[in-house]
């Protein structure tokens, strides 16, 4: 159970709290192979943590054309994960929108990675709502989402100008607390 609890808790979560919860596992589970898996995950959870370098992607954007992570080197850059059939992603679109306007011509970047599995659907969407910011298409089963262990979307992520997570689970465009976060950034 405790196992159950504790793991489940760092996979959604992270390991902000794992020096508490470390301890209290450590004293209840003695099964090598949970004892495995939890030092896999939390590990996992130490690759995204902040200041680690971002695990990078490969993507193309709506015109076909190749973009990378380390295009982005020298700004912030804020990722949001969602796809089409996603309603609550669909929500944050008119605030990241809002995003983008305040900090237009700042020192950030806004990109949008969709999970679609259906890429046309991406791409009508995309078009016909004349979305901002750098679209670009995973489509599923994508590693960079499977790196920041993205199990429900909408997701955001913050990166710094070095490509260094800030935050592997950043606050939505709708929370007021996201234009306070990013007005604090140096050398926004």
């Amino acid at each position: 159970m405790v196992d159950y609890i504790i793991s489940e808790y760092i996979t959604r979560e992270g390991i902000g709290k794992l020096e508490e919860l470390a301890p209290i596992y450590k004293a209840k589970v003695n099964t090598p192979k949970k004892i495995t898996a939890f030092n896999e995950l939390c590990d996992k959870w130490h690759k995204i943590a902040p200041g680690q370098p971002s695990p990078s992607f490969t993507y193309k954007d709506i015109n076909g054309k190749e973009v990378h992570l380390s295009d982005f080197v020298g700004k912030y850059v804020y990722i949001d994960n969602w796809a089409t059939w996603c309603g609550p992603c669909r929500r944050e679109q008119p605030m990241l929108k809002k995003l983008e306007e305040r900090f237009a011509g700042k020192n950030i970047c806004f990109v949008s990675v969709s999970c679609d599995q259906d890429k046309s659907a991406w791409e009508k969407v995309v078009k016909e709502e004349k979305l901002e910011g750098i679209q670009l298409y995973a489509g599923a089963f994508d590693p960079f989402m499977d790196a920041y262990m993205i199990t429900a979307i909408p997701h955001f992520i913050l990166i710094d100008r070095e490509g260094k997570v800030i935050n592997a689970k950043m606050s939505r465009p709708s929370d007021p607390e996201t234009v306070k976060f990013l007005d604090a950034l140096e050398g926004l």
